[in-house]
């Protein structure tokens, strides 16, 4: 192994799984196809695109991945049971490389409480588990849950049986975000020296950030040895989150003198995972986010103004561009023509079929009618709401609304629902409120609103608005997005997009035919 191939960390993401499990951010089956584009643009190394057994919609979601993604390794979790790991070999069969990650627990916690097994049966387990998983494929990845709080010795025996099974990586999770940076960079200095097959596996971390120590865990952990960090888009994740990517693979480009490591990560397409993700989601980066938050690069102070007209390096580590933030730049116009709205969509990373085009060039030519300056940011908030919409079973076909101070709001609503136009007129409380009630009205039921949030896609009071709108009804919740100049169309199409995955939802757990 060369110098450079023994210090690349392997970045494995798992936003569409472990960043899944954070409450509210469910995704349909085309939000992860879009996602895990992201991220093969980006080249990650594996992408952890599900947990195969935990349903038919979450195997689905690994098996269509695993047929789309040719530059990264497609992954499913597995735990340590011989279903689980047939059903994931299954799911990721159709892939160009494919990964089953099996776990089971190592702490006498985990082990006494949650798994009710002897430390003996555990070693068996883990032999059959990995073993049965190399039948489906040569890269296996086992991990020791809850390995920070595990017992040296017994953790020891544990990763030299599953590297004898025939495990390729060895993953050692701070599951519930317990350590310190010290603890973890010398958990994984001590594994490697005294596993005696520690050479014949890649060593990985796995950080939760519930003491705010994830990256910095995962940094510590790299130093100590391991060559792959498992983190997610944002930090997204159940409880406090994992660590966030974008700051792990920062912070090592950043400062390869501390860390003399590589990643093979395309950081210019970071920004567009990030907004891909919060807009998936429905959970906004905080503006003092690491990296990818809207004051990362951002300067008020006025020492830090001088400092940064004199030379940008007085106060920026990194430069914008590194990690694909544009500057807003007036590009296009109402003028603009087919060919250079094509343009600018391959630029912006796009590829289009025709009719998506069309109805894309059809709605910019409508905003450059009503929005003086477009921006690239309006652009792709524009193509993200249509991507997002174009096959949905309802659509909103014009939507006016009147409010006053002084009393409640009126909703004339049009939409078209599976290829029926239909039409109402509401009143609410507010505009946006008077819309909502429109659309309850024609789509026959209440879900419950547990999300509505805006935000301006550019600056000015022409900026077009982004909502998130988060539904729940008979024990499914999703999210909806919706991009318009007018804030309350926004609002609409955001309510009808979270309706559209509702239905989606109910058809698909509807029991079939006898």
């Amino acid at each position: 192994m060369s110098h450079s191939e023994a210090n690349r960390v392997r970045i494995f993401d798992t936003t569409l799984r472990d960043g899944e499990q954070s409450p509210g951010a469910s995704m349909t089956l085309e939000e992860k196809l879009r996602i895990a584009e992201v991220l093969e643009a980006m080249k990650v190394d594996v992408i952890e695109a599900g947990f195969a057994i935990a349903s038919n919609g979450d195997f689905e979601c690994v098996q269509k991945i695993a047929e789309q993604i040719k530059n990264s390794t497609v992954c499913s979790l597995a735990r340590a049971a011989l279903g689980d790991i047939e059903r994931a070999g299954e799911a990721i069969k159709p892939a160009k490389s494919g990964r089953i990650h099996t776990f089971i627990a190592t702490s006498p916690l985990h082990m006494q409480v949650k798994l009710q097994m002897d430390p003996e049966d555990v070693i068996e387990a883990i032999h059959k588990s990995v073993s049965h998983a190399r039948k489906y494929t040569d890269d296996v990845e086992w991990s020791a849950e809850d390995a920070t709080r595990s017992e040296l010795p017994f953790l020891y025996r544990a990763i030299e049986t599953a590297i004898k099974a025939g495990a390729t990586t060895i993953n050692l999770p701070d599951t519930v975000g317990y350590a310190t940076p010290d603890e973890y960079m010398a958990m994984f200095r001590s594994v490697i020296a005294n596993v005696a097959n520690a050479d014949k596996a890649i060593f990985s971390t796995h950080c939760h950030n519930d003491l705010g120590l994830a990256v910095a865990n995962s940094l510590a952990g790299v130093a100590g040895g391991a060559r792959q960090i498992e983190c997610t888009i944002n930090g997204i994740g159940e409880r406090a989150g994992n660590a966030a990517m974008e700051e792990v693979v920062m912070a090592i480009k950043t400062r390869g003198d501390a860390l003399p490591f590589h990643t093979r990560i395309v950081t210019p397409e970071i920004m567009r995972a990030s907004k891909l993700v919060s807009t998936v989601t429905g959970f906004a980066v905080q503006n003092n986010k690491a990296i990818v938050g809207a004051n990362a690069f951002a300067h008020e102070s006025g020492i830090h103004q001088d400092g940064m007209l004199k030379n940008a390096e007085t106060y920026e580590i990194m430069t914008p561009a590194s990690i694909g933030l544009m500057k807003s730049s007036l590009t296009m116009g109402k003028h603009s023509g087919r060919h250079a709205f094509a343009d600018k969509l391959k630029d912006l990373g796009y590829e289009l079929g025709d009719n998506a085009f069309q109805e894309c060039f059809r709605r910019f030519k409508a905003l450059g009618d009503r929005k003086k300056n477009i921006y690239d940011e309006d652009i792709i908030a524009l193509v993200d709401d249509e991507v997002a919409t174009s096959a949905n079973r309802m659509q909103v076909l014009s939507l006016n609304t009147y409010s006053s101070s002084l009393g409640s709001a009126v909703s004339d609503l049009t939409m078209t629902i599976d290829g029926e136009k239909k039409k109402t007129v509401t009143y609410g409380s507010g505009p946006v409120d008077a819309a909502f009630v429109a659309i309850k009205e024609l789509i026959g039921f209440e879900p419950h609103l547990q999300l509505f949030q805006v935000h301006a896609v550019t600056h000015g009071t022409d900026a077009q608005a982004e909502c998130t709108v988060r539904l729940e009804h008979e024990g499914r919740t999703v999210n909806g997005q919706g991009a318009h100049e007018d804030t309350v169309t926004a609002a609409a199409r955001a309510y009808v997009s979270a309706v559209n995955k509702l239905l989606v939802k109910r058809d698909k757990s509807a029991p079939g035919p006898k």
